[in-house]
């Protein structure tokens, strides 16, 4: 049954088919009252067009945040793949620099066997080569300038012939892969 404010507020003409249903709707059951008129399913149609069109909005921007996430994702995953790789590298390099450091004293020490020492100077300038092929390069030599960031000082000398924070003495030869430091040079600074 309609209540009585909205029987008020229709059309003479339509209060009158409304009583004529409702007369009806209470003989027979199966006859019901119209649901709205042609102006109220407008009212209502833009309604539901609105509540649709903020949904889809809100769907889209779900859609978006998802797809920022994902490629999000993708980049930090690539990105952590290269860094596990980098310090797999690094740290594989790392190992064999004991063997590096042995050839270095095994050269600087004095020999009177020339094939001997030709053949430390042909292992050394190849593993030379190898590091030099996977991005390795040697850091630390006498009078650049001290970075507490790649060198590690042991030792302090006052020495007027060289510059404030100057290497003044390498104790052992640091190393680095791009910017990534695989083993920090000892070194002795003046000043």
């Amino acid at each position: 049954m309609m209540s009585k404010k909205n029987k008020e507020t229709r059309q003479p003409e339509e209060q009158a088919d409304l009583a004529a249903v409702e007369a009806l709707s209470d003989l027979d059951p199966k006859v019901e009252a119209p649901a709205e008129t042609p102006a109220e399913e407008a009212v209502s149609g833009e309604s539901e067009l609105e509540l649709t069109r903020k949904a889809l909005a809100e769907e889209h921007d779900k859609y978006l945040r998802l797809a920022a996430e994902y490629d999000n994702f993708r980049k930090r995953s690539i990105k952590e793949k290269d860094a596990r790789y980098t310090d797999a590298k690094a740290d594989t390099v790392g190992k064999f620099l004991p063997v590096y450091d042995d050839l270095e004293r095994a050269l600087s020490n004095e020999t009177s066997d020339e094939a001997y020492k030709k053949g430390v100077e042909l292992i050394m300038t190849e593993l030379r080569k190898i590091m030099s092929g996977l991005g390795v390069e040697e850091f630390g030599t006498v009078g650049d300038p001290f970075d507490p960031n790649a060198h590690n000082a042991v030792m302090h000398i006052e020495n007027e012939e060289l510059g404030e924070n100057v290497i003044a003495q390498v104790f052992q030869r640091g190393f680095r892969m791009g910017e990534k430091v695989i083993r920090h040079a000892v070194v002795q600074v003046a000043n």
